[in-house]
This record gives C-alpha cells, structure tokens and sequence, in this order.
C-alpha cells in the first residue's frame, strides 16, 4: 500500500515477455529508507517509465556487455528488456528480480553476415615407407587392445 519511489519485479510484467525500455538516463540516487543515512546508487531511468531502476552489479555488467560500452552516458537512448528472473538469490533466499538483456529482433531486421566459403584442406599424402622399417602390426598400434569400447 504504500508507493515505491524505484521500479520493483511487480513493475516488470508484459506477460512474462519482459519491457522493452529506452535509456533516458543513468544518475546516482539516494536508494536509503526515509530518515535513514544516504546510500547512493546508480539508477537508470527511463522514457517509458516513472520510476527509476536501481542498477545493480550484474545488471550494469549485463548491459555494459551488450550496448557495448562500460561508459553509461553511451547507454542514453538505447533500447533494452527488463524481464523478471525468478532464480534471483538475495541473503540465502530465492527472492526473483529485475535482469536486464538484448532486444531480440525481429528475423526481418537481423543482419545476416555472408561468410567467404573456404575449400577444405587436402591431406597430405602419406610418406614412402622407408627401406628396411616395416609398417607396426594392427595389434602393435596405439590403443588396439584396449577394452574402452569409445
């Protein structure tokens, strides 16, 4: 009952799909309880959204990952998902929350990347037998009486 001043999993629905959220901005906010000492964290806010997100470790290595930067000034205006993942652990207890990812396209939008075709190499032919060394017997070869069927 009482109002929320940061996104929570509960926020994060579309029917289990996830949000596909733009970045406004990344700012340091103060996360502490009313009347509590200040403890300032990242937050990513976003067009589609009231409330900021508190950025997490993972989370901001997630993202950094994908959008390609660790610099959160590039984030601003990139588009990403927050979806809710229910293996989230928070002080021994499996609690769920908020994970962030790529937006998966669309097949008509991705980019399909034409690799050069490579013929295969030619195996070397086998050296003459030297004069004077015979060939190993089939049951002198490497592994023959080994009873490992693989």
């Amino acid at each position: 009952m009482r109002d929320r001043k940061f996104l929570g999993k509960d926020d994060i629905g579309n029917g289990g799909k996830g949000s596909l959220l733009t970045v406004r901005s990344v700012t340091q906010e103060n996360v502490a309880m009313t009347g509590a000492p200040p403890e300032m964290k990242w937050c990513l806010h976003f067009h589609e959204e009231e409330r900021p997100m508190v950025l997490n470790s993972i989370n901001a290595q997630l993202i950094a990952g994908f959008l390609g930067s660790e610099e959160t000034e590039d984030w601003t205006g990139h588009k990403i998902v927050l979806y809710v993942d229910p293996t989230i652990v928070f002080g021994g207890k499996l609690v769920g929350g908020i994970r962030a990812r790529a937006p998966r396209l669309p097949a008509a939008q991705l980019k399909r990347e034409v690799l050069p075709v490579i013929a295969p190499p030619v195996p070397a032919q086998a050296p003459a037998a030297v004069a004077g060394v015979a060939e190993p017997a089939a049951a002198e070869s490497f592994g023959a009486d080994d009873d490992v069927p693989f």
